[in-house]
């Protein structure tokens, strides 16, 4: 006990790992948790957005769409990487869900988890069009961008030093998502629609940032692996995505 309760004065204190051999057991589940979490949505995410590809009106989005499946699965494998040298079977991860699955588009599961893989919400609803995937690609890749960055100083070296690579490509993603739906609606797209798609993908996405009271959390921060709470990184995301949807004529919904 007094060794765990050293352990854990020492990461909240910003002390580092770099190793799989340095760390406790419980360090060991906090950690292969979060890990879970980020491989499965990305696997999710990119495989939902590889049938948007076709959805693209021109060879350029979707040279654009289809370089972003790509490096999606690349973060997702990079991060696998580090979970097997804690012992995962990494072997199958790929078939291991039916990745490309979606729900019905009216369920809303809020933060309630489905059974099964891990990823965010989120990546369980369906894309209706190109509209709705810039559209979402705009507000998840702004979500994700404030969760990589509070994610890339966690306390496990090769982990951060891996999200400090992955922030800014996913920064990357997210831009080229404001720029595709600005480019949908100079063109002409009715923007009642794409206003209907922001009410859909809003609340969604915030609640990818989770529950203000967590275990977790809780266990996350004692660990290092985290710093802020969820409430703090949501008002960042909020307040970040409004400012992305001003500058496109569109309105922030009230709700999320």
């Amino acid at each position: 006990m007094d060794d765990e309760v050293s352990f854990e004065s020492y990461l909240a204190s910003g002390g580092k790992l770099s190793s799989p051999d340095n760390a406790s057991s419980r360090y060991r589940g906090e950690l292969m948790r979060l890990m879970a979490v980020f491989v499965d949505s990305e696997m999710a995410g990119a495989s939902g957005f590889a049938d948007s590809i076709t959805l693209a009106p021109g060879i350029k989005e979707r040279m654009i769409a289809a370089r972003i499946v790509l490096e999606k699965f690349g973060h997702a494998q990079r991060v696998l990487d580090i979970m097997e040298q804690f012992g995962a079977n990494t072997t199958r991860y790929a078939n291991h869900h039916p990745w490309a699955n979606r729900l019905h588009r009216n369920v809303d599961l809020g933060t309630k988890r489905v059974d099964g893989d891990m990823r965010l919400n989120v990546f369980h609803y369906p894309i209706n069009d190109w509209c709705d995937a810039v559209t979402m690609n705009t507000l998840m890749g702004s979500a994700t961008v404030i969760q990589l960055e509070e994610l890339s100083a966690c306390s496990y070296q090769p982990l951060a030093d891996a999200f400090v690579d992955i922030l800014s490509i996913e920064r990357r993603h997210a831009e080229l998502g404001e720029s595709g739906l600005r480019k949908l609606l100079a063109n002409g797209y009715d923007r009642t629609s794409a206003q209907g798609s922001v009410n859909y993908w809003y609340p969604r996405v915030a609640a990818t940032f989770g529950r203000a009271a967590s275990d977790h959390i809780d266990a996350y921060k004692r660990y290092g692996l985290r710093q802020r709470s969820n409430e703090d990184l949501l008002a960042s995301w909020k307040e970040n995505a409004s400012r992305i949807l001003c500058r496109l004529g569109l309105e922030t919904p009230r709700a999320g």
